[in-house]
């Protein structure tokens, strides 16, 4: 439980990154997201498909309880972004009135932040590497995530020194995530297992519904060889990792 604690607690102080890049110039900012994304999109499907369920087939065998638990994962991931964080106001926004899509915003990410340190946890529980790669895939996409949180904090009207403390006190709920797993653990049989392939599924999700659809939108033949390249260095970074287990 100890691993995972501090691997949840190392994912929620990636909330504090986006003070780093005020100093950074747009331009400069958004080449280095770039590659983020399209590195983050191929670490979460190598490490669905190269650990995540493989781990579980070999356990359950690929049955329809784990194929239940992979979509369920999909569509929870689906409803998360659909109904809690999509919000609009026409409210102007200013310092006394943050736009409420930046709350909706804060609120969406204490639960997706729960479900990280949900599925951390899950992974811990089956074995320290799948717990050590599932941390690392996670963080890959926290980073970009994080950093557009706090530039979606700042354009509500939030103050830096605000946005920031929200962000990780909306980042914290990893770690409630995390220790509200390992409890459950002791009355439920087998959650971890069922845990593992719904996290696949988010995975598979955040880099299918999200990550990926922000890439078509470049459509610079150089940039979009990049991203390729960022993309397949996700998946064999991942790979790789294949081998502490």
């Amino acid at each position: 439980m100890f691993s995972a604690l501090i691997s949840v607690f190392i994912v929620s102080l990636i909330s504090l990154i986006g003070v780093f890049t005020l100093a950074i110039k747009e331009e400069k900012l958004k080449k280095i997201l770039l590659f983020f994304v399209s590195f983050s999109a191929g670490a979460l499907l190598a490490g669905a498909f190269f650990h995540l369920i493989p781990e579980a087939v070999e356990e359950m065998g690929f049955g329809k309880k784990l194929s239940f638990s992979l979509i369920g994962g999909i569509v929870v991931f689906f409803v998360l972004e659909k109904f809690i964080r999509w919000r609009h106001c026409h409210i102007p926004t200013s310092e006394n009135h943050p736009h409420p899509v930046s709350y909706m915003n804060l609120v969406g990410d204490a639960f997706h932040n729960f479900l990280d340190g949900t599925i951390i946890a899950a992974a811990y529980l089956v074995n320290p590497s799948l717990g050590l790669t599932t941390t690392l895939a996670v963080i890959f996409h926290e980073i970009p995530q994080e950093i557009g949180d706090f530039g979606v904090l700042l354009h509500g009207g939030f103050t830096k020194k605000r946005a920031l403390f929200f962000n990780f006190l909306s980042a914290l709920f990893a770690v409630l995530g995390c220790v509200v797993t390992f409890l459950m653990s002791n009355f439920v049989a087998g959650l971890s297992w069922l845990l593992v392939p719904f996290t696949a599924g988010g995975f598979i999700y955040i880099a299918g519904s999200d990550l990926i659809p922000e890439l078509h939108r470049e459509t610079s033949a150089k940039k979009s060889f990049f991203q390729l390249l960022a993309l397949i260095l996700g998946i064999i970074l991942m790979f790789l990792l294949r081998f502490l287990e």
